[in-house]
């Protein structure tokens, strides 16, 4: 399989920026690990949108997958009682 490239928008990393320090870490190393499995174990399709969200703790990582070009696009960040809000 080929691993492939991610890409956080800059809302996103503006998100990224503001989490507490030791969620950060963790949420990063999560973040990484979707350039070798997007669809790993944990990862579910959005309802509503051509996305899929990942979990960590509290906080939700929701991205989008260009398979064709092989392209992850990380599009929020966000505690998970604040993150489906506003799309």
């Amino acid at each position: 399989m080929a691993n492939y490239k991610v890409f956080i928008k800059p809302s996103a990393k503006k998100e990224l920026e503001s989490l507490p320090q030791n969620d950060l870490k963790k949420i990063v190393e999560k973040i990484k690990n979707l350039a070798i499995d997007p669809r790993n174990y944990g990862a579910e399709k959005l309802s509503v949108e051509d996305k899929y969200r990942i979990r960590q703790g509290n906080y939700r990582i929701v991205y989008s997958i260009e398979d064709d070009k092989l392209i992850v696009i990380v599009v929020k960040i966000g505690h998970r009682r604040d993150v489906y809000k506003n799309r």
